[in-house]
């Protein structure tokens, strides 16, 4: 007799189990009852064959099986979400759902103000907005168009540059009062700097860096680029600023703009197979005019 493979359904309270580390949690996420997470946790190991699951003092803990499960079930939703945005409406419809992933600072400080505008010239289209400064998979489907601030490599995407960020260092006007302007990059070692904690990832991507920065020259160690922004604008330290989102803040004032310049490209991306879904190709179109925007209003400002 033939075993029935377990069911999408299965991997999914897994999957919810594992983010929780609790029955219950996985319950009230998934809007079903604990009897019937347990259920379905039993269910799969005994089609697996495996123990998917250790009880701790901190709750479920994931067996080295189900670490090595997690990535392959991850996949598995993400195609789910795919095939429920596809079937939320027809290709040539201006209603369904579109997935956006950009990272924190673009999805949190410029896309909110693009997105309203969009919404109230298409409120049939539902908007999903996922923010990470890790590149998410558009082949694999975990989102349908990307703002990524590196050029995208893979051959199955429509790419398109919309320029240039400029990136500098900035201090709110209260702690250059307290503790002094530095006049040069030696006098930076003098004062408190915001930064990266355990991820350097962001930090990295700016470009060409010292070698000997570390996670030790910072006063203010977090790794959210929003955490840090907030800093920023508090007065906790000197740190890096959009030159466009620095402008729209009065109270910031440039630190070494001439000796510290960064940039960062921006680009928008989407999947070849949806340059025929229209809800998908109006915010494609919709976002490129909006970051054109914003990308030029940084020249603005450098030349104001």
């Amino acid at each position: 007799m033939s075993v029935r493979e377990p069911g999408w359904e299965l991997y999914r309270t897994f999957l919810e189990v594992a983010r929780e580390s609790s029955l219950s949690g996985a319950a009230r996420r998934l809007a079903i009852s604990q009897p019937t997470v347990g259920r379905h946790i039993d269910a799969l190991e005994a089609a697996l064959g495996l123990s998917l699951f250790s009880r701790s003092p901190h709750g479920l803990i994931p067996t080295p099986a189900a670490l090595g499960l997690m990535p392959h079930a991850q996949s598995m939703a993400a195609a789910a979400a795919a095939l429920a945005r596809a079937a939320s409406g027809e290709a040539a419809a201006e209603h369904g759902v579109v997935r956006v992933t950009a990272s924190e600072v673009m999805g949190a400080e410029v896309l909110p103000t693009i997105l309203a505008g969009f919404r109230r010239e298409h409120p049939g289209i539902e908007l999903e907005l996922a923010l990470t400064n890790w590149n998410e998979d558009l082949l694999r489907r975990d989102a349908d168009i990307a703002v990524r601030m590196v050029r995208p490599t893979q051959n199955a995407l429509v790419a398109r540059r919309i320029g240039k960020v400029k990136l500098g260092l900035y201090a709110h006007k209260d702690y250059l009062a307290k503790f002094g302007t530095p006049e040069s990059i030696a006098d930076i070692d003098a004062h408190g700097l915001i930064g990266f904690d355990r991820d350097d990832h962001s930090f990295r991507s700016v470009g060409p860096l010292p070698a000997e920065i570390t996670r030790e020259n910072f006063c203010f160690r977090c790794d959210s680029d929003l955490a840090q922004l907030a800093a920023l604008r508090a007065g906790v330290g000197i740190g890096g600023c959009h030159v466009n989102l620095a402008a729209r803040t009065p109270e910031l004032a440039p630190v070494l703009p001439k000796a510290v310049q960064f940039t960062l490209e921006v680009w928008l991306a989407m999947h070849e197979d949806l340059k025929s879904t229209l809800r998908v190709r109006l915010l494609f179109d919709q976002l490129a005019i909006g970051l054109k925007a914003y990308v030029q209003s940084g020249q603005d400002s450098l030349a104001s």
